[in-house]
């Protein structure tokens, strides 16, 4: 939204009170996932559906890249990430290896790392970095990649072994879009 320049209305969802599996966020997206988009009575899941959403319903400052061939890359690691990493680290991932596996953290976060990993070893060898994952402009990729390296951090991921994605990442929070949208910036970020 902000990369569009788009005003909107931020709801927060706090995902470590499971406030997305309360009745009335689970009216609004039955997975119990964020994001959610509501825009003009429709209700739009997964991230890069939203995207391509706001790019097909407000085609001014487009995130979709114009090139059919760094296009169709952009695509390609922005669903690396979406599809192949996400989704084996997600809370609602871990939580399950906790309770009721009974995983300790110890070894939680020993899957964490081995996945984060394995999905930023491919995007890091087909990442052209120039500045931005694919192009000159931030796209779908950048997108999915900041939350990623975000997260990655926070599990304590060395990173030294992805120079080009940790520049893509310090290209993309450089933008003013990037910064308001940064998870320490939310108005419900815990007081550092």
């Amino acid at each position: 939204m902000n990369l569009k320049g788009l005003d909107h209305e931020v709801i927060a969802v706090n995902l470590l009170e499971k406030a997305q599996r309360e009745p009335r966020y689970l009216s609004v997206n039955p997975m119990g996932l964020v994001p959610a988009l509501e825009d003009g009575g429709a209700t739009i899941t997964q991230s890069l559906a939203i995207i391509e959403y706001l790019d097909d319903a407000y085609p001014d400052r487009p995130i979709r890249l114009a090139d059919p061939v760094q296009r169709a890359l952009d695509r390609s690691l922005a669903l690396t990430v979406a599809c192949d990493i996400h989704p084996l680290n997600n809370l609602r991932v871990l939580g399950y290896l906790t309770e009721p596996l009974g995983v300790d953290a110890v070894a939680r976060d020993a899957w964490y790392r081995h996945w984060v990993v394995e999905g930023l070893n491919a995007l890091e060898r087909l990442a052209i970095g120039a500045p931005f994952a694919v192009g000159t402009s931030p796209g779908y990729a950048d997108v999915c990649l900041v939350p990623q390296l975000f997260n990655a951090r926070r599990f304590n991921v060395d990173l030294s072994a992805f120079p080009k994605l940790v520049a893509i990442d310090a290209a993309c929070n450089a933008l003013d879009a990037f910064a308001r949208a940064h998870p320490s910036h939310q108005a419900d970020a815990p007081a550092a």
